[in-house]
């Protein structure tokens, strides 16, 4: 069988989930080529910075929920089947205030504040709590069996699985997609076909420069506390763009206490203040994260700052031929790509086996 030379750009998770899927096929040889790897931390490489959990913010009938629909089954076989993968199972409260309608968090999560929401089928165990059993302020809140990550395992878990189907990893930097065509790129010194998950750095990229990505900051404070599960709430009281979620990574992953979803934002550095009232937030919500004490009992591993590669209108997932060489694009999922990782991969490989099809033919 003729083998078909494929260059991802990009080591993120949606890089490595589109690589590994397209390795599991026949005839592919796959060099997967990027800036950074999964170690590395940088304010351009978001998906180590990522909670990541399967909490869908999709709206009914649309692509995204397809996507995050055709995810969970493969989260959940990793979380029963795979526990060297780094993804557990673990109960999901979402709390939701009336007051907080309308909000930049509401507004975020409406789908996933629903009380039926689209996904009631797909995850186990969904309920409502009872009214009685709600804190002070919480109007509604719904429960269900979902998967925590830890993104310092998973990450190097997906490249063990790539390198099991020889797939080649590279470092390298590129200001043009069409440079991920260029002879010294794939062994092979020839290229049929360019996968361009590039998350936010889509934006700047050669040839792409989609300038509908932008970041959406995100920030946590990574704690050793345990909180039992893992929590969400429509809004806070300290800003529009402010949030509260509280997920324990599995295999001793720690706690991410977060956050924030702060759009066009390119800021790098933590914001202690901002810090401050997340974890003020989170021991609120989640008294057993101190026992009911105070912020200053909690154990910090570190804070960071994360990048979400927001794209207005959604991930793209598209085929074009730039400078005479099929590119499939998978990027742009924004707080979205770990729990839309393996739809996204999949409707990916649909495209790249459709244009060498027809690259075939002609």
């Amino acid at each position: 069988m003729a083998q078909n030379t494929v260059v991802v750009v990009g080591a993120g998770v949606a890089g490595l989930t589109t690589a590994l899927l397209l390795s599991k096929k026949p005839g592919y040889n796959i060099v997967v080529a990027a800036k950074h790897m999964p170690g590395d931390y940088d304010i351009e490489y978001a998906s180590p910075w990522a909670g990541a959990n399967y909490m869908p913010v999709s709206v009914r009938g649309t692509e995204a929920a397809e996507w995050d629909k055709n995810t969970w089954g493969c989260l959940e076989d990793l979380a029963q089947n795979h526990p060297d993968a780094g993804v557990h199972f673990q109960e999901c409260e979402i709390h939701s205030r009336a007051k907080d309608s309308g909000s930049a968090t509401a507004t975020w999560f409406a789908e996933l504040l629903s009380p039926t929401p689209w996904f009631k089928g797909v995850v186990p165990n969904f309920r409502t709590l009872p009214k009685n059993s709600l804190g002070p302020g919480i109007d509604h809140a719904t429960v269900f069996t979902s998967v925590c990550i830890n993104t310092a395992i998973y990450l190097p878990w997906l490249v063990s699985q790539c390198l099991k189907n020889g797939v080649i990893f590279k470092r390298a930097v590129f200001s043009h997609i069409s440079e991920a065509a260029s002879p010294g790129i794939h062994p092979s010194k020839k290229v049929d076909l360019v996968v361009n998950c590039t998350g936010l750095m889509a934006s700047k990229l050669g040839g792409v420069e989609d300038k509908s990505v932008v970041p959406a900051r995100g920030q946590i404070v990574l704690v050793r506390n345990d909180a039992g599960k893992m929590l969400d709430i429509s809004g806070t009281d300290d800003g529009d763009g402010e949030a509260c979620y509280i997920m324990t990574r599995a295999a001793g992953g720690g706690t991410i206490l977060g956050g924030c979803y702060q759009k066009g934002n390119w800021e790098s550095q933590v914001d202690p203040n901002l810090a401050v009232r997340i974890m003020k937030r989170a021991v609120e919500l989640c008294p057993a994260l101190t026992g009911g004490k105070g912020i200053e009992h909690l154990d910090i591993v570190r804070h960071g700052v994360g990048l979400r590669p927001v794209r207005e209108g959604g991930t793209r997932i598209e085929k074009e031929k730039i400078d005479g060489v099929w590119v499939v694009h998978n990027y742009g999922a924004g707080g979205a790509g770990y729990q839309s990782s393996y739809g996204c991969a999949q409707a990916a490989v649909a495209l790249i086996e459709d244009a060498l099809q027809a690259r075939a033919r002609l």
